[in-house]
């Protein structure tokens, strides 16, 4: 299977687990969606840290399909927002409501793996050129040896 393709499944399952911890209900009247994320919330410590498996998951995912340093970085962050600020009583469960970090995080590793698969693409177009014009138009040797000039101006007929 294409390592693209590989990453596209993963991406997908990834994709949904975020979908259900931060926006599988709507809440009725306001619209707005939650996920197990703020379910798990509203129950004081053990709910914070529960939900900070899954969130986890994401990241260690991202990890093994080679995340840049600076992506994994940044979805530590959205993580540790989500779990510091959810902390807090009640302003942080109405904060979780509104900061998806499971959704950013899948769309920051999203955008990573296409931006590194359109540079992979890029390169191999450009190897793929390279080698074309090595093959088709064998180079001819411009510059001399310079212990053959002296030969070659010998054995060269005069005019």
């Amino acid at each position: 299977m294409p390592k693209a393709a590989l990453h596209e499944d993963q991406l997908r399952s990834l994709e949904s687990l975020a979908h259900r911890m931060d926006r599988a209900f709507r809440i009725p009247l306001i619209g707005t969606r939650v996920g197990w994320d703020s379910i798990l919330g509203l129950v004081p410590g053990a709910g914070d840290a529960i939900a900070l498996l899954p969130a986890g998951y994401i990241l260690l995912s991202g990890h093994r399909m080679g995340a840049s340093k600076g992506t994994l970085a940044r979805m530590a962050a959205n993580i540790g927002i989500d779990t510091l600020v959810g902390a807090i009583p009640l302003i942080g469960d109405l904060f979780d409501i509104g900061w998806k970090a499971n959704v950013r995080n899948v769309a920051l590793l999203r955008r990573h793996l296409k931006h590194t698969a359109a540079q992979d693409e890029a390169l191999a177009k450009r190897l793929a050129r390279r080698s074309d014009s090595n093959r088709t138009a064998p180079r001819q040797a411009t510059a001399v040896h310079p212990h053959r000039r002296d030969i070659e101006r010998s054995t060269r007929p005069q005019s």
